[in-house]
């Protein structure tokens, strides 16, 4: 399907600069651009390219200077990047979706199953089960007794969703995901340790993400809560009943112990740890691989491990850098006092 520059800029609420015929069917990188598709141009770093891409149309903010003569046509909109993503979301809605219950699959006593389903083959639907209008169910999945499923949700091949689980509306689960197993409770008994069973629950809310092989663990009593919004990256691990706060987002290798309590949007940086039974307020970013272990005030930036301020983090890491320098000057005014004392010593 081919679409016009005017068209696009009307969707975009845009203006174009160049042809407004000019047509493309496909999307592309500005540096992999070539006749026929739309590139974007967010990023100053890749301003080069958009003077030699082959790209047909190129989306750019409003206030891009060009440098040079284009080839290309332009649509210049509010955010580049913001409208590239609704082209993507528009591109993606008009994909075919598979219909249908396919067989093998298995479902159980009493499940109530919605509108326009598809369920792929090997997957297992438990007894008592709750599964929405337009829902996405991918083979090989497992869905417990007694689960919840919001209608618009796609839950793709290989998730795992346990017992009395709920998930919401318009979510997304992606392949490896495991929903509501044990939270790691355990006693210490003599030379080993006891079990506390996990009794609880998970429970996500609409319009959340939760990326491949990440795991949300079930409450040990109550529910871990992944509240409305969030966006989980693959290989995170969120504890028992830790809280998610609404649109909070967290990237791949991250982790959450358990009963931390994660205020809205706060941001939270690869392969950073949050310890158990902490609060982060609102806003709080956590910066990549460090581990935080104290409460946080609204909007703050924290950095290191242990995470602390994110201003004296950089001035302390100033002083850590030059450390082999000062160490340096350290021994030779040390050698220098020495000398002097020699030398008053003869006196």
């Amino acid at each position: 399907m081919e679409f016009k520059a005017k068209d696009i800029a009307t969707l975009l609420h845009g203006v174009v600069e160049g042809d407004p015929e000019i047509g493309v069917n496909d999307v592309a990188k500005i540096e992999e651009g070539r006749a026929g598709t739309l590139a974007f141009l967010a990023n100053p770093k890749y301003e080069p390219y958009i003077y030699s891409t082959r790209a047909s149309i190129v989306l750019v903010d409003k206030t891009f200077v060009p440098a040079k003569p284009l080839s290309c046509t332009l649509i210049r909109v509010a955010s580049a990047y913001e409208a590239f993503a609704t082209l993507l979301q528009l591109y993606d809605s008009l994909q075919p979706r598979p219909t249908g219950i396919e067989q093998p699959s298995y479902i159980g006593e009493g499940v109530t199953l919605g509108k326009e389903l598809y369920i792929g083959a090997f997957a297992y639907i438990g007894k008592g089960a709750k599964v929405g209008d337009h829902v996405q169910i991918y083979p090989h999945v497992y869905i417990g007794e007694g689960v919840e499923i919001g209608e618009h949700t796609v839950i793709y091949s290989g998730v795992h969703i346990y017992a009395r689980c709920r998930v919401g509306a318009s979510c997304i689960l992606h392949s490896g995901a495991v929903i509501g197993a044990d939270g790691f409770g355990f006693v210490p008994d003599g030379e080993g340790y006891k079990k506390i069973p996990q009794i609880g629950n998970v429970i996500i809310e609409d319009r959340v993400e939760i990326g491949a092989n990440t795991c949300v663990d079930r409450a040990t009593m109550g529910s871990t809560m992944i509240r409305e919004g969030v966006k989980l990256d693959n290989l995170i691990q969120v504890a028992h009943n830790a809280v998610v706060g609404r649109n909070t987002v967290m990237a791949a290798q991250s982790g959450v112990a358990g009963s931390a309590k994660l205020g809205e949007r706060c941001v939270i940086g690869g392969q950073a740890g949050v310890v158990g039974h902490l609060t982060l307020a609102d806003g709080t970013h956590l910066t990549a691989q460090s581990g935080l272990s104290v409460n946080t005030k609204a909007n703050a930036i924290m950095r290191g491990s242990p995470a602390f301020d994110v201003a004296k983090y950089q001035r302390c890491y100033v002083l850590f850098r030059r450390l082999p320098e000062l160490y340096e000057q350290i021994k030779e005014l040390d050698r220098r006092v020495k000398s002097l004392n020699q030398h008053s010593s003869k006196e």
